[in-house]
């Protein structure tokens, strides 16, 4: 499932076009954030992946430091994120990096990621952003419980 969106007047860099994706996408999948086991998020940028964290609704607005420094994102919390060291620790710039988090999804939900595996992954949430988010993907992967 997988959901562009390009933003127009009405966004900014802590309103995004993010929010529209993820509306659309969890409505056709018929998810919700609380079903994703495993995120991929576009992460050009710290506060890029921080926006998204909220404007998806993992948490609050305003309430994304608190739910990283809770440990929410690490392997075994309640949101693995980019679960491959993300964009700034291996891919950007210069490298095609969005793929990169599709790789790692298909990877995890596959059970293939060794030490960095998130246990019984189902579901996969992969983003993918430019120009501050303004122009904006999101795709939710799934496979049938083991």
């Amino acid at each position: 499932m997988g959901h562009l969106v390009k933003g127009g007047g009405g966004y900014d860099l802590v309103n995004t076009v993010c929010q529209v994706a993820a509306k659309r996408a969890f409505g056709e999948a018929g998810l919700s954030p609380g079903d994703v086991d495993v995120a991929e998020i576009y992460d050009s940028f710290t506060i890029t992946a921080m926006i998204q964290l909220e404007e998806i609704g993992f948490c609050a607005k305003g309430e994304g430091g608190s739910f990283v420094e809770d440990g929410n994102i690490e392997l075994g919390g309640a949101l693995p994120l980019n679960t491959h060291g993300g964009l700034l620790s291996c891919a950007h710039p210069g490298v095609p990096g969005g793929l990169l988090h599709m790789v790692e999804a298909v990877t995890q939900l596959r059970g293939g990621a060794g030490e960095r595996q998130v246990s019984g992954a189902c579901v996969a949430l992969c983003t993918n952003a430019s120009a501050v988010a303004s122009n904006f993907s999101m795709a939710l992967l799934g496979r049938e419980p083991r």
